[in-house]
């Protein structure tokens, strides 16, 4: 079988998570500048059999799209053009940087870890493709 690859992309940082073959298991790949992330997944692509990925959709609390939204649709667009053929599936990412961070406080990390942004990032993108995962099997 083939991955599914989640991307939680920023104005500065892109977190990557990824599934196993079987597509059971989400597990952060890597954080990486935003700028980088086509020439990234271009090379991760040509090593990896990935089906689909999901892309996080910024959205503010009442549902209507956040301010971040314009920079999410211009890497969308690039990605498009990138790799025509790939499967694309937006998601709904509120939440899952708060998220993410409570993952770092419950694990024990302590406060310096937790203030590296590029593990959230990476845990986020992890949080988008395990729940994505999880509605996929009810």
């Amino acid at each position: 079988m083939s991955r599914i690859l989640a991307i939680d992309y920023g104005i500065k940082r892109t977190g990557i998570a990824v599934t196993d073959e079987l597509q059971i298991i989400a597990s952060g790949l890597t954080t990486i500048p935003s700028e980088t992330a086509i020439a990234f997944l271009t090379t991760y692509f040509s090593k990896e059999n990935v089906s689909k990925v999901l892309i996080g959709e910024p959205k503010q609390m009442n549902g209507e799209p956040s301010e971040s939204t314009p920079i999410i649709e211009k890497f969308v667009a690039a990605f498009k053009t990138a790799f025509p053929e790939m499967q694309i599936v937006r998601v709904d990412e509120r939440f899952t940087s708060k998220m993410a961070f409570k993952t770092m406080i419950d694990s024990g990390l302590k406060k310096k870890q937790r203030q590296n942004k590029g593990l959230v990032d990476e845990i986020a993108a992890t949080i988008l493709l395990q729940d994505y995962l999880t509605r996929k099997m009810i």
